[in-house]
């Protein structure tokens, strides 16, 4: 079938990379706009960065229903594909394609609509998730869907981790699901909208953690904040990143929520219900480190409070 792709990140990249070696011929992908990063120097997305390299044209938008309308009719693709696209499309843009469009979604839909699925899943310390290829409708990822892959989520494992293994699985499946609607065996389910949860786009203040919560809660947190925007501390009256942290077994009579009971090789921390153990942490203008190397040359009284 011949395919438009339409995706930002590395997450993305993925599936198009699959798409490449696959049967299917992808016409054309479309992309966000090259973005500023570093050194104020532009950015181009992931996408484009593969497509450019698969020779493939390339078109960007920064509103795509606005701007891209008469190009994507011009192309005259069986199906659309979106994935980690980051822009809404209209009904206008979803009548286009005669096999419609499909998209891929990191979560077993109905759970975690939206931007966030990744992270969510880890915060809230699910022990499985999954890639849902599914129907693009109108209203966000409500549609139907074709198939779903189901994976284990480790339990100390980071969004950044999940999302590497997520890639892959949505890749795989991505190519799979077109397989079906190309044979005419595509089977759409219509999901349980009763049953839908929903995730919203993570803010870099949003990272802060809450020590109130139970030892496990402030564990998830901050494997599903690393590694953008990585959850964060106030230590000594500087923000501190915490990148690494476990579960703490510890003897000692609990002190008061948020603060130091330990601080030798790593840095023991009260919780609202148990004590995590920081083991990677990053200061301000630095780099991150073991809590051993920061202790070395940083002192921490008992019973300071991380707020």
């Amino acid at each position: 079938m011949n395919i438009v792709f339409l995706g930002t990140p590395d997450f993305a990249a993925s599936s198009l990379e699959a798409l490449c070696a696959s049967n299917h011929k992808v016409v054309a992908v479309v992309t966000p706009p090259d973005r500023r990063g570093n050194r104020n120097k532009l950015m181009p997305p992931a996408v484009k960065t593969c497509a450019i390299s698969h020779g493939l044209p390339v078109y960007q938008y920064e509103r795509i229903s606005k701007e891209g309308v008469d190009d994507l009719r011009s192309l005259n693709a069986d199906i659309f594909v979106t994935c980690a696209f980051g822009q809404i499309l209209s009904r206008e843009i979803l009548a286009i394609p005669k096999h419609g469009v499909i998209n891929v979604h990191a979560s077993l839909l109905p759970k975690y609509r939206g931007s966030c699925p990744i992270q969510a899943s880890i915060i809230n310390g699910d022990s499985t998730t999954g890639v849902a290829i599914m129907q693009t409708a109108y209203e966000v990822d409500s549609g139907d869907v074709l198939l779903s892959s189901v994976i284990n989520i480790d339990k100390d494992e980071t969004s950044g981790e999940l999302f590497d293994r997520l890639a892959d699985v949505g890749a795989k499946a991505l190519v799979e699901a077109l397989d079906l609607i190309e044979q005419g065996g595509a089977v759409y389910t219509a999901q349980d909208h009763s049953k839908a949860t929903f995730c919203h786009m993570i803010k870099k203040a949003d990272g802060v953690i809450d020590w109130s919560k139970s030892a496990k809660e402030v564990h998830d947190f901050i494997r599903g904040m690393h590694p953008w925007p990585c959850a964060f501390t106030t230590l000594n009256d500087s923000n501190v990143k915490i990148h690494r942290s476990h579960i703490a077994t510890y003897d000692e009579v609990l002190g008061e929520i948020g603060s130091v009971l330990s601080a030798e090789s790593e840095i023991i921390v009260a919780c609202g219900s148990g004590s995590i153990a920081i083991t990677m942490l990053q200061v301000p203008n630095g780099n991150a480190m073991s809590s051993n190397d920061y202790l070395r040359g940083h002192s921490i009284e008992i019973g300071t409070i991380l707020k």
